[in-house]
């Protein structure tokens, strides 16, 4: 159990840190692709590595799983980066990072409503508290807020539709099949639930994109996106989920902010600052007071207390 658990802590750290390296490629593949290609591709690239790992059928699922199934993808995979991508159009990135961050508060909330957890303890509020202060400092970094209502509120609505991903993630993990064969599952729906978008939004039917296959940072940046932020990372969160439970690991979200910062220092060359460096250290205390908590289901409590 406690190999698991560590397992399980060590899958969250390394989606978060290959996460929050995820906008160098998206940034260089802008300069070619759309926003809502980059995001097809992505997925598209994800899901045939995970057939190509795992091509055994998912068998045995009822139309009720099925439907979590769809939830998940429709949540996860489509809503979520489709409503972060078009509120980074409309509202400053800044905003966005801060608010993106708010996640393991709804995750808590619906957490509680929907998977008979207990309330986390104060210490995840101190956590949040002292974590969104350090974020705030990072995002900002000494520039002052300036609120866009609409995007602003794009990327809550992001923030909600991933904790409700989560959720559901957690109740997939109790179905009993194999994380990798519930991650495509999870894909397949995601893609289907976007294509209807594509059409509205920027895809384009003209095939220049091919033109990208065929440019070897363009390539290669997809295969980060698709190989490794997509299918690897999704199947080691879904794992952590599984392990750790959906609250705990979403705590590491406060980290992104953390590993933005340094990539952009090491890759980009760009300046660290007082504030910066303040921020981290407040997101690594926060996230340090959150985790320092027991989170149990309330079935779990009342089995205690009658023993």
């Amino acid at each position: 159990m406690k190999n698991s658990q560590t397992m399980g802590h060590l899958c969250a750290l390394f989606t978060i840190i290959i996460w929050g390296t995820t906008f160098i490629s998206t940034k260089i593949l802008l300069t070619d692709l759309q926003p809502v290609e980059i995001l097809f591709f992505r997925f598209a690239i994800g899901l045939s590595a995970l057939w190509l790992i795992c091509p055994e059928r998912l068998k045995g699922t009822s139309r009720k799983q099925e439907l979590i199934f769809a939830g998940a993808g429709l949540c996860g995979i489509c809503l979520y980066y489709l409503l972060e991508n078009i509120a980074l159009t409309c509202t400053l990135a800044s905003n966005v990072g801060v608010i993106i961050s708010v996640a393991p508060f709804f995750t808590a909330v619906f957490s509680t409503l929907f998977l008979k957890e207990n309330k986390p303890p104060v210490c995840f509020y101190l956590g949040f508290v002292v974590a969104m202060a350090g974020i705030a400092l990072i995002s900002f970094n000494g520039s002052s807020l300036k609120l866009n209502p609409f995007g602003d509120l794009l990327a809550l609505l992001a923030t909600v539709v991933w904790a409700f991903y989560s959720v559901l993630t957690k109740k997939i993990s109790g179905f009993g099949f194999s994380t990798i064969l519930t991650t495509r599952r999870v894909f397949f729906y995601g893609i289907l639930f976007m294509l209807p978008a594509l059409f509205l939004l920027d895809f384009r039917l003209d095939l220049t994109w091919i033109a990208s296959f065929s440019n070897p940072v363009d390539l290669g940046n997809l295969l980060y996106l698709g190989l490794g932020a997509s299918a690897l990372c999704f199947v080691a969160w879904n794992y952590a989920v599984k392990v750790l439970g959906a609250v705990k690991t979403s705590i590491y979200i406060y980290m992104v902010p953390v590993i933005t910062v340094a990539t952009s220092a090491i890759i980009l060359h760009e300046q660290i600052t007082v504030l910066m460096l303040v921020g981290t250290f407040l997101i690594l205390a926060g996230l340090i007071l959150s985790e320092n908590g027991r989170f149990t289901r309330k079935e779990e409590t009342k089995d205690d207390s009658t023993r």
